[in-house]
């Protein structure tokens, strides 16, 4: 069986954003299967990582904000401001989707993961999720 449905976070600022138990709440999870996350954005995307120590979020922000600068004078999309073209290149090199097993009802993720959300405008917005759920 395949449930899919739309959901809507809550605004976030800039950064990386521990997601998962607001996805829970809008959620519910069957027994077995398998929950597929695919985020409508092209300058926010999706991560599993570390839930345990909040150091872990602002270390992201600072790597990917060395890998990719904002003001770069070799960026020609800039219409929507410094921080568009270099939303655009950090969602890519994350990911719009993935994928987590459910076992007994629950999220089979590792005791320290976490969903996050990568968000890399500097306007706070809320993002658009279409949750799968096969079972």
């Amino acid at each position: 069986m395949i449930q899919q449905k739309e959901i809507v976070l809550s605004e976030h600022s800039r950064g990386f954003h521990l997601i998962t138990d607001e996805i829970l709440s809008q959620i519910d999870l069957p027994k077995a299967g398998i929950l597929n996350l695919f985020i409508k954005h092209t300058s926010a995307s999706l991560t599993i990582n570390e839930n345990f120590d909040s150091t872990v979020l602002d270390d992201f922000e600072t790597v990917f904000n060395l890998l990719v600068p904002e003001d770069m004078p070799y960026y020609t999309h800039t219409v929507e401001g410094s921080d568009d073209m270099p939303a655009h290149i950090k969602s890519s090199l994350t990911d719009s989707s993935i994928n987590i097993p459910i076992t007994d009802g629950k999220l089979n993720l590792g005791e320290w993961q976490g969903i996050y959300l990568c968000e890399f405008r500097n306007r706070a917005r809320s993002r658009k999720l279409v949750v799968t759920i096969y079972s």
